[in-house]
Order: structure tokens, then C-alpha cells, then sequence
């Protein structure tokens, strides 16, 4: 699988909002967009240009790729896929991105981030419905149940201090005493990603 070698901070700043890439680091003063709120480079402190409509649509796509770290082509078959189905395309595009394996991991406060859930989930620590599934973009369905496989005790020692005070998703529940994490429903308007604007990204694809 292809990697993004671009650092995760300077992601942030082309995007010029935090996409929190870095976990705890990222609600921290060392937050490269406190510390540096200009795009990367050598111009990057000067260089203020306006975008073309083209242009701010192509950024919107891109915000969402970083925030999830997804490729073009499956970010692409997403659209496609969100294309094919009635209701609205962008919601639609969301709901993928929100119910890949890997996010829910993040969103359950299991994870820091996106990138360490991706890790987690490759290594094979969960189990969805008793089967294990080691792909990210796993796409898990309402009244599925994941839980943490027993033997890894050690890696989820701290968690119910962890998630003691966690502020869960409604679309989600998480049971602390099983250690199951179970899909009520699809997520949908205000509990959907607010980073970026799915409106944009629909209109990029449709040109």
C-alpha cells in the first residue's frame, strides 16, 4: 500500500485548519498551526493566492482524504459509490468515510488518531461480530459489534480510565465492562465531520 511521506503537521498547514492528524498533539500549544499558521515551503509565509472555484474544490477533497488518509482512487470509488445510491451524494460520501473500521476505532477513543487505529486494526487486535477483520476500510453496518480481542490485555490496559469521561458519538455505544463497541445507527447531519465540505467535493467529481 502507497504511503503519504508528506509530514503529518504540514498537512495541516496546506490545509490551513487543523484536520487533527497527531492525536493529543494537535489540542497542544505545539500544534503546527498555532506555532505556524502558513503554508510549507520557502514562500509560504508570502504567498497568499486566491483560489479559483476549481481550486477550493480541489482543497475540500483533499482536506477529506488527509482527515480519513485515503488514496484518489478509493476516495474516487466512494463518490461513485455515493453517486449510485438515492439521498444526498456528500451525506452519502460521509457515511462511507465514517463507518470504515479504522474510524469508528478513532471515534470509540480507543485510538489517539486515525493513523494509530489503522495500525491497530492491520495488527488484528478486533473482532467484528467474533471474526477477526485486519482492513481498515472494513465497511462495519448498523448493529454490528466489535470487540477487543482478550488476549491483547496489555495494549488496552489504561482504557477504562481512558474512556472514563469520554464523550461518545450518538451513533455509537461502548460498553466498558465487555469491552464492545456496537453501530446503533449511521451517523448523519451535525454528528457527521465538519472539517470539510462535502457539497465541494461533490461538485469536483461532477465537472
Amino acid at each position: 500500500m502507497p504511503k503519504t511521506l508528506t509530514s503529518k503537521c504540514k498537512q495541516c498547514r496546506r490545509e490551513g485548519t487543523k484536520l487533527f492528524l497527531k492525536g493529543d498533539r494537535c489540542s497542544s500549544p505545539k500544534c503546527a498551526i498555532i506555532t505556524r499558521n502558513y503554508a510549507p515551503g520557502v514562500h509560504g509565509v508570502k504567498r497568499q493566492s486566491r483560489l479559483t472555484q476549481y481550486g477550493t474544490q480541489l482543497r475540500e477533497k483533499q482536506k477529506a482524504k488527509r482527515v480519513y488518509g485515503i488514496f484518489e482512487r478509493q476516495f474516487r470509488n466512494y463518490y461513485l459509490k455515493a453517486k449510485r445510491l438515492k439521498g444526498d451524494t456528500g451525506e452519502m460520501i460521509q457515511q462511507f468515510l465514517e463507518m470504515r473500521l479504522d474510524n469508528i476505532i478513532y471515534r470509540a477513543g480507543i485510538a489517539k488518531s486515525r493513523s494509530q487505529a489503522r495500525q491497530m486494526v492491520n495488527h488484528g487486535l478486533f473482532l467484528v461480530n467474533g471474526k477477526k477483520v485486519n482492513i481498515p476500510s472494513y465497511q462495519v453496518k448498523t448493529k454490528d459489534q466489535i470487540t477487543l480481542k482478550k488476549e491483547e490485555k496489555k495494549i488496552f490496559a489504561d482504557l477504562d480510565k481512558k474512556l472514563a469521561k469520554y464523550q461518545f458519538p450518538g451513533w455509537l455505544s461502548f460498553s466498558l465492562e465487555t469491552k464492545t463497541i456496537k453501530i446503533l445507527n449511521k451517523p448523519s447531519g451535525t454528528e457527521l465531520e465538519k472539517t470539510f465540505n462535502p457539497r465541494l467535493i461533490v461538485e469536483f467529481y461532477s465537472k
